[in-house]
């Protein structure tokens, strides 16, 4: 079975080439532990397979030969467009690499779905007026989750896609989204993966759900990598666990990976250190 690289060079490395296709994995951190850029660098790293040979040699090395860089990649995000995530890129990477990738990108900004029963003026996320017209046409607009579950539907079989983020859904619960409505959507999204064949990389923070809520989104995805910080003496790191993941688990248990430690430089994110049970 071919593997889908992550785009973390070493990560890739040890587990095989990548993830098997057909996973959804959640991406859960505490902020600026790593989890944004993990998801920053694994689509730069599979649009820069495709854009630049000489950079993605650079900056990530030879493919596993297990491994296949899929043929399309997706942005997903419920608040932001093109041209701030491509600036938030610029601050994790190197801008040549970075300018190489970008059109390799598809986004998909579904904000104003996301916005649109909210009372945030519409210049604030389409650069528009509102206008009166607007306001009566505002209930007939797709939810924002049929609208995600659309783009999935057409973007994701065979792909990457990465959505930015599941925080966001958490944080718009209200009379028309409920958590219930965010769960099914997510254990729905986990059934449909497996027949679609690629990848979905899922960010939340762990500081916005309830230990309870976070175990239900565990649940609702084939696995988990989680993102924290570690404080030992002066040192302040950044780790990164794999949590129940079918396919990859078993290979870091049979060599008694317990924990990665993780570093962010110009190449992205990537993993500066593996602990073992000694």
């Amino acid at each position: 079975m071919r593997s889908i690289p992550f785009g973390i060079p070493r990560l890739d490395s040890i587990i095989g080439g990548g993830a098997p296709p057909g996973n959804v994995v959640l991406l859960a951190g505490e902020s600026g532990a790593g989890a944004r850029e993990f998801l920053y660098t694994s689509v730069t790293m599979n649009a820069l397979s495709q854009a630049d040979e000489d950079l993605f040699d650079l900056h990530y090395g030879t493919l596993d030969e297990n491994a296949s860089p899929p043929p399309e990649i997706h942005y997903v995000s419920f608040t932001s467009g093109e041209d701030h995530l491509r600036q938030e890129m610029l601050y994790t990477m190197d801008d040549e690499m970075v300018d190489a990738a970008i059109d390799n990108i598809e986004f998909h900004d579904l904000s104003p779905e996301y916005f649109q029963l909210s009372p945030i003026p519409r210049e604030w996320y389409l650069g528009e007026p509102t206008q009166l017209e607007d306001l009566g046409h505002r209930q007939n607009r797709e939810s924002v989750l049929a609208s995600f579950g659309s783009t999935l539907s057409e973007h994701a079989p065979e792909n990457l896609v990465v959505i930015d983020s599941l925080t966001d859904l958490v944080a718009g619960r209200s009379d028309d989204m409920k958590w219930a409505d965010i769960t099914m959507v997510m254990k729905g999204l986990e059934k449909a993966s497996h027949q679609w064949g690629g990848l979905i990389l899922v960010l939340v923070s762990t500081e916005a759900v309830s230990d309870r809520e976070l175990g239900i989104l565990k649940g609702a995805t084939d696995g988990t990598l989680q993102f924290s910080w570690e404080t030992g003496g002066s040192k302040r790191a950044r780790t990164m666990v794999v949590q129940e993941f079918r396919g990859v688990l078993s290979q870091l248990e049979s060599e008694n990976i317990v924990q990665f430690e993780t570093e962010i430089n110009e190449s992205g994110l990537d993993v500066s250190d593996v602990r073992k049970i000694r």
